[in-house]
């Protein structure tokens, strides 16, 4: 009873280090940094703020962005989200596009293909608890090889694939260092197979041999590797918590629109983006006495626009979409038209769907895990094979575990999360990652990307 004390009575520490995270985002920038929504300026701002033209700006003079650099190389610079407005950004997102583009029936199939080759690995015939984002994290490095290389993905680029995604994500979420040498192995596989042309895709002309690895690196195996699994997770965890509304799905699977409005509701709640920032090149005017200045960091806050307009908005309530339009409400789950949408906007929902259908078609979801937008600890979950009843005092005993766990791990991951967060956002404004390359092309020379070393 003292261990499950230390672990519940804690429950404030994990929503203290978000908020915590996001305070720092807003105040690394000095007093050029403002917050939308806030007290003063509603969605409607948000939403005009957003879409303006002179909110384009992506990298360039934020410190904020020295942050992200640093917990997203190798190579941020050309990573398609951070590349600056112009030309060269225009074609890596073009290249992009045409990467993701294909049938709907092929996408599906392939997303299919990669879960269920996930799931042949886990036992049929007992319960099995797993982190959802590891699970499934391996299906989607093999989906988007795939998509990358238009062949099945082999065990050891998987491999390579998923250690760096999760690095990646692992040193965003503040739970562990970063490891570059663990990074640079991916890199040098990748660069082998640009090198022997074995990418049957166009690659950016405007970017550089080793920028076109960086690109495909960033892009494909590390944001959208990592936002399918986080995606899929989120979806897993609330219905795994939500026992009626998996058991709707499980007994209708062909259901497209209720299953279409269970991913809305999970990407309305628990957005993958939790602050996207622009710096703003022009001025912009807030209301009719209230300007942002060109040079300005906006800090787009998704939960707090889609927490606005809503009747119960800490609710999971996939049937509010029954009466609700996403046009007609505030809800941006890949972002704005106007301002860099993410390309995978068509793609995401149709393979979320193929995922979702294949896990439910061999396993029951449960869950007393915590759900938070962030979910540092990658979604506890139990999987039960169909056809299986453990009894409830077996299931009660497995689930009380779970809840320990969850809430003895949030204590000192909450603290792990403070410690290494302040030691690596230290580095990274040691480093400038970001500043100095733009401080190097201002001055007319050839920036190099700054040499990783150690974990931090």
């Amino acid at each position: 009873m003292v261990r499950a004390r230390a672990g519940t009575d804690a429950w404030w520490l994990p929503r203290a280090v978000v908020a915590l995270r996001v305070r720092i985002f807003e105040k690394v920038n000095g007093d050029r940094v403002v917050t939308l929504p806030n007290a003063t300026h509603g969605p409607e701002v948000f939403e005009r703020v957003y879409a303006h033209p002179a909110a384009n700006g992506r990298s360039e003079g934020a410190g904020l962005s020295d942050l992200f650099w640093y917990w997203l190389a190798p190579g941020p610079e050309v990573h398609q989200e951070h590349l600056e407005p112009g030309e060269r950004y225009q074609d890596v997102a073009a290249t992009t596009r045409r990467i993701v583009a294909g049938a709907s029936a092929d996408l599906t199939a392939a997303a299919s293909r990669a879960v269920a080759g996930v799931l042949d690995g886990v036992p049929d015939s007992r319960i099995s608890l797993v982190r959802l984002r590891d699970l499934v994290m391996p299906a989607w490095a093999a989906f988007c090889y795939e998509l990358v290389f238009q062949e099945p993905c082999p065990p050891p680029a998987r491999e390579l694939i998923t250690a760096h995604a999760d690095d990646v994500i692992t040193a965003l979420k503040c739970t562990g260092l970063r490891h570059p040498k663990r990074r640079a192995r991916l890199t040098s596989y990748l660069r082998e197979r640009v090198a022997a042309g074995h990418v049957p895709h166009a690659l950016p002309d405007s970017l550089s041999l080793p920028e076109q690895v960086h690109y495909l690196q960033g892009t494909f195996f590390n944001t959208a590797v990592v936002q399918l699994s986080e995606a899929t997770a989120h979806v897993l965890l609330a219905l795994a918590r939500h026992p009626h509304v998996q058991q709707r799905l499980a007994t209708d699977p062909e259901d497209d629109r209720y299953l279409t409005q269970v991913l809305d509701e999970t990407m309305r709640l628990y957005p993958l983006f939790g602050i996207a920032h622009r710096i703003t090149t022009g001025e912009i005017p807030l209301d009719g006495t209230t300007v942002l200045p060109a040079g300005s960091v906006v800090c787009f806050s998704y939960p707090g626009y889609h927490a606005t307009g809503y009747e119960r908005p800490d609710a999971f309530d996939p049937d509010r979409w029954s009466a609700l339009a996403a046009k007609d409400v505030h809800h941006i789950p890949y972002g704005v038209a106007a301002n860099r949408p993410c390309p995978a906007w068509r793609l995401s929902p149709l393979v979320l769907r193929a995922a979702v259908r294949e896990v439910l078609a061999r396993y029951r979801l449960d869950s007393t895990a915590s759900h938070t937008r962030s979910i540092p600890h990658r979604a506890p979950c139990l999987l039960i094979p169909r056809g299986q009843s453990p009894g409830r005092r077996r299931l009660g005993v497995l689930r009380g575990f779970v809840r320990l766990r969850d809430g003895v791990e949030d204590v000192t991951r909450g603290v792990r999360q403070l410690v290494l967060g302040t030691a690596m956002v230290l580095q990274a404004r040691r480093q400038r990652p970001a500043t100095r390359y733009f401080e190097e092309q201002r001055a007319g020379g050839c920036p190099v990307p700054h040499r990783e070393r150690g974990n931090g």
